[in-house]
């Protein structure tokens, strides 16, 4: 599925927390696309550099320098 966005969209937003999804950017085309890479948010880790890594916002950030919607976080 990953790989299958990567090749039919442009300007995708991906997050990958953890080792596990960060092992799936060799999937992504980082040409076409934006990766956010951190710590899992699990309560292990979730102190070392998970909270404060701002992905949510650094997403809408993204999105809206491509003219296209937030997204509504809150839901």
């Amino acid at each position: 599925v990953i790989q299958l966005l990567s090749s039919q969209r442009t300007g995708l937003v991906f997050i990958l927390w953890g080792k596990y999804a960060q092992a799936k950017e060799c999937l992504i085309d980082t040409s076409r696309h934006y990766i956010l890479k951190g710590p899992h948010p699990s309560p292990l880790s979730a102190y070392a550099g998970f909270f404060g890594c701002k992905h949510f916002s650094k997403t809408n950030e993204l999105l809206r320098s491509q003219l296209l919607n937030e997204i509504d976080w809150s839901l």
